[in-house]
């Protein structure tokens, strides 16, 4: 006999358990003891299958682990034992570097300034042109 838990909810808000039970029909068999044999045995080895991968996925995730912490300390050794001179190359490239961006800079605020002049002597001479010279009439068409 198989019995079934189904919650209720009763008028009061609490929750109740009521048990209904479903009887067998004469079409269902019940199983043999050998069936039942069978079907553990069946189940136990597909459960020592599942282990058996299960232990082989260990093994390569182990060994992928060791393989990258190889790689972290051969990555430490070379940090720590690294060479000096590169360091120093290095440094001598940045300030090149932190030259020519100056000498840009300089280069370039002092062509600003010379724009900045020439834009104040253009606006000072068309103030001066329109007040000073009348404009030329165009040229009559033939």
């Amino acid at each position: 006999m198989v019995k079934k838990k189904v919650d209720d909810e009763d008028s009061k808000g609490a929750v109740g358990k009521e048990h209904v039970s479903k009887k067998r029909t004469s079409s269902e068999k019940r199983m043999t003891a050998r069936e039942r044999e069978d079907l553990l045995i069946e189940n136990f080895v597909g459960l020592q299958h599942a282990m058996t991968n299960l232990s082989v996925k260990f093994e390569s995730l182990s060994d992928n682990i060791t393989k990258l912490l190889q790689v972290f300390e051969e990555a430490a050794k070379s940090f720590v034992s690294g060479d000096k001179l590169d360091d120093k190359s290095m440094l001598k490239k940045i300030d090149s570097l932190l030259e020519q961006n100056k000498t840009i800079a300089k280069g370039l605020i002092l062509m600003e300034g010379s724009l900045r002049n020439r834009s104040e002597v253009v606006e000072q001479e068309s103030s001066y042109s329109e007040t000073s010279y009348p404009k030329p009439r165009p040229l009559p068409s033939l």
